[in-house]
């Protein structure tokens, strides 16, 4: 590492304690042992159907769905959290479920890049909108809360910490409850949490903290997801339980339904429907691959280039300006 990064490294653990009271060593301390353990890899250009982001560890290509531990400590309860889109952005990246080794893409609706809507007052994804790697809501099992089946991808995560993180990005969070979006028919659960590294973290036990230390988010949460599709020509979203948010312990179990679903697929014990489960790291799996072979997927990719102007023409209404019509 060069000296100037030691330099500002050290000036950064002086600084945290003055600015955040009673903080751990924050982002920084963590990102060097986070970026060790996994590297994101751009190929092709952003803004076009061919970008995509590939993952890596120490060993070689992985897939961020497969090969991620879903726990980044087990005895804490403390999850691995894949960044699809960072806060404030529009661009609708998700894992890719058909594509081998499932880099994150771009979402294409009618033959265009997907991009949310700004709906007035919120500009993009309101958090950190990730999914958490080994999980799977089953289309074909009925959710026992909601009384809906799942809607065929790994559940999703909203970061609610102070940084914006990046597209790709590998965080440790801890959870704090859930609330369970009915989208079009389908349970859509969204996990919300917190990176352990954010300076309140220890703060937040439960859902009840986030209005005490984040008032308001919640409900714009509620709001966010009712209305983000309504630009689209599509009605309101709905929820189970009215909207309210459930507690930690009813996050833990449905976290962990979904991921004996996902157990299921990666062993050939539940019908993939098209879902690419090969992986590199999981012994039991009959679609275990060889590093060579996980190699040679991203070398066939097109290389990284300079990206694409963001056209207004035939973008989503109210990417460039907000959807007043949302109110």
């Amino acid at each position: 590492m060069h000296t100037k990064s030691h330099v500002l490294i050290s000036c950064f653990k002086r600084l945290t304690p003055r600015l955040f009271p009673g903080a751990r060593c924050s982002y920084f301390c963590r990102k060097q042992s986070s970026l060790a353990m996994y590297q994101a890899v751009e190929r092709g250009s952003p803004n076009t159907t061919d970008y995509r982001i590939y993952f890596r560890n120490s060993s070689g290509p992985i897939s961020p769905l497969h090969d991620i531990p879903i726990y980044a400590d087990a005895s804490k309860k403390i999850y691995n959290m894949v960044v699809e889109i960072p806060r404030w952005t529009n661009a609708k990246m998700e894992i890719n479920l058909k594509e081998v080794l499932n880099p994150i893409k771009q979402d294409v609706k009618k033959g265009k890049l997907r991009f949310v809507a700004n709906c007035f007052p919120h500009h993009g994804y309101i958090w950190n909108y990730g999914a958490i790697p080994q999980t799977w809501e089953n289309p074909e099992v009925l959710d026992e809360s909601t009384g809906c089946k799942g809607d065929n991808d790994p559940i999703d995560i909203l970061e609610i910490g102070y940084r914006v993180a990046k597209r790709g990005e590998v965080l440790q969070v801890k959870v704090l409850g859930s609330v369970a979006l009915i989208d079009e028919g389908e349970t859509d659960w969204k996990i919300i949490a917190i990176d352990v590294n954010d300076p309140i973290a220890d703060e937040l036990k439960d859902i009840a903290d986030v209005e005490k230390h984040f008032p308001g988010l919640l409900k714009a949460t509620i709001e966010w997801f009712k209305i983000y599709k309504i630009p689209d020509g599509k009605p309101e979203n709905q929820f189970a339980f009215n909207g309210e948010a459930k507690n930690r312990e009813f996050a833990h179990h449905v976290i962990e339904d979904v991921h004996k679903y996902w157990a299921g697929l990666i062993k050939k014990e539940t019908e993939a429907g098209g879902i690419s489960c090969a992986n590199v790291t999981n012994a039991e799996s009959p679609f275990k691959i060889e590093q060579k072979d996980a190699e040679d997927v991203i070398a066939k990719s097109p290389q990284l280039g300079s990206p694409e102007p963001i056209e207004s023409v035939g973008m989503y209404k109210g990417v460039l300006g907000y959807c007043v019509t949302c109110k």
